[in-house]
């Protein structure tokens, strides 16, 4: 089993974990929000940095790209690489271990809605970002992008 040099989240004994290789992105608008999305057709909805799954025939950009305009109908561009880390969750009862490059992007047009139809756009400050995703990479990945900014890095 791969591991980034930070993993997040727990195994459960007797379970095999499928590696999945996903990119994420961190959107600013202006200084006071990032995007985020929301999924779920009714509460309690799940929050996650946009992103997912790399497909067999995509880099990392092309497929945080492609994830950007389905989850939020937003059309970005990467600008840096702030980390990657590894996350153990189970999806849908299947047993993830995904192994995750997170991204600050730039937004190049929000004239969009997103395909996926169970998922929503939502702009909120990246402390109240903090507090609602769901995994424990995502908030490590705003945190550290936080930090760097207020670093001036």
């Amino acid at each position: 089993m791969t591991r980034f040099a930070l993993q997040f989240g727990q195994t459960q004994p007797g379970l095999t974990y499928l590696e999945r290789l996903s990119a994420y992105g961190i959107c600013p608008r202006g200084e006071v929000q990032i995007a985020i999305v929301r999924i779920g057709k009714r509460a309690p909805f799940e929050y996650d940095l946009p992103g997912g799954g790399i497909e067999a025939d995509e880099d990392e950009a092309a497929a945080l790209m492609r994830e950007f305009q389905e989850e939020t109908g937003l059309t970005i561009w990467p600008t840096r690489v702030i980390g990657r880390a590894g996350q153990f969750w189970i999806n849908k009862g299947e047993p993830r271990n995904s192994l995750a490059s997170f991204y600050e992007v730039e937004l190049s047009a929000d004239d969009g809605a997103p395909s996926e139809p169970d998922h929503g756009l939502v702009w909120i400050t990246p402390s109240e970002a903090l507090l609602k995703v769901r995994h424990e990479a995502h908030g490590w990945a705003i945190l550290h992008w936080m930090r760097s900014r207020r670093a001036g890095t």
